[in-house]
């Protein structure tokens, strides 16, 4: 018998019901916590597809028009999203959460200082972190000076896993399971993440984020 270390061929549309299939569910479970999702774009190629004819966004966006489809927690809304295309999975922020996102060395350094009472944390492919916290409040002075730091909170909207963008999978470093879907205060988070800036570099260029909105709040 001769081995081979090549791996099966699956068909496309398999690929597509799976990737479907597992969109479906977590979305499905967001919903059931809370939080209300909305359908994005999703990659086909190198490119986002929302399935709208003529969009010319590039980037992840709603697939939806979010004021005839608002974001939804209703079971079969959201699975109907889903039954058709594999799209990306956005969770709107300002409303039952608001959504730090930093640069990876501020994020994995007060992820490990913050330990479990962190609460949700996922990171992206190409490097942002996202700490999920209460709703509502300001950045602290010194992170609302970084243009490599924001505050996701009303009018805008993060990638949530298991979303694919152009770098690669989002993921959960502390998924919403973990730590029971309690959200930490977000005062108590941004002052970790002050303690974490890296203080030698305050004036940086805006990096690409992961929502269309850099500063909602």
């Amino acid at each position: 018998m001769q081995w081979s270390n090549r791996q099966p061929f699956v068909p496309p549309s398999i690929l597509d019901r799976f990737d479907r299939s597992r969109l479906r569910r977590a979305a499905l479970a967001y919903a059931a916590h809370g939080w209300a999702v909305t359908p994005g774009a999703y990659l086909s190629g190198h490119r986002f597809d929302c399935g709208r004819a003529g969009c010319r966004i590039t980037g992840c966006h709603p697939a939806v028009d979010p004021i005839t489809e608002p974001p939804a927690t209703d079971p079969a809304t959201v699975a109907a999203w889903w039954r058709r295309r594999p799209h990306n999975l956005l969770l709107p922020t300002g409303g039952a959460f608001d959504v730090l996102e930093v640069p990876a060395a501020m994020g994995s350094a007060a992820a490990a200082r913050h330990a479990g009472a962190a609460g949700p944390v996922a990171v992206t492919a190409a490097g942002r972190w996202m700490f999920w916290v209460r709703p509502g409040t300001p950045l602290r002075p010194e992170l609302e000076l970084r243009l490599d730091v924001v505050r996701h909170g009303a009018g805008s909207w993060v990638p949530a896993p298991p979303s694919r963008l152009v770098e690669g999978p989002v993921r959960w470093v502390v998924p919403p399971t973990s730590v029971d879907w309690r959200l930490p205060a977000a005062e108590s988070v941004q002052e970790v993440l002050a303690g974490c800036a890296p203080r030698e570099r305050r004036h940086l260029v805006v990096p690409r984020q992961v929502s269309t909105s850099r500063r909602a709040a």
